[in-house]
């Protein structure tokens, strides 16, 4: 791996993200990254979910896009943690999220043509899916 991930240009920001998260978490890393856990970092994640909170309610864009750096930052991390505990690559949980969210729209994956939905029929919907779900056995 170069020895500045981030001025890469090869590859897109969220491979250089787990890139550099890697490198960090890898022997002659970061100490104070190596040493972490998905119970030590709640609390950095709570922090940050509130942090982006507080900088949507000021409406200061370019404070938001930081906040949601420090926050995939946060998740990437906490995704390679449990991926090292448990074996499972963090990439599932992705994958796992954009199979929930193409089940749970298909007013747009599986559209017809000329069908439109309100707010309220959305929300019905949505719910629907998600008791569907759970009767089946799958997670939220």
């Amino acid at each position: 791996m170069d020895s500045k991930p981030e001025s890469r240009k090869d590859v897109n920001p969220f491979q250089q993200l787990d890139e550099i998260v890697r490198k960090l978490r890898s022997p002659g890393g970061c100490p104070w990254d190596q040493q972490q856990t998905g119970k030590s970092l709640k609390r950095y994640l709570l922090e940050e979910a509130t942090e982006l909170a507080e900088a949507i309610d000021t409406g200061d864009e370019r404070h938001i896009r930081e906040e949601i750096g420090d926050m995939y930052f946060i998740l990437t991390l906490m995704g390679l943690i449990y991926e090292e505990k448990d074996g499972i690559p963090a990439s599932n949980a992705v994958q796992q999220i954009c199979r929930k969210m193409v089940r749970r729209h298909p007013h747009v994956f599986e559209k017809q043509e000329g069908t439109s939905l309100s707010e309220q029929a959305l929300r019905e919907q949505w719910e629907q899916i998600k008791q569907q779900e759970k009767q089946q056995g799958r997670r939220k």
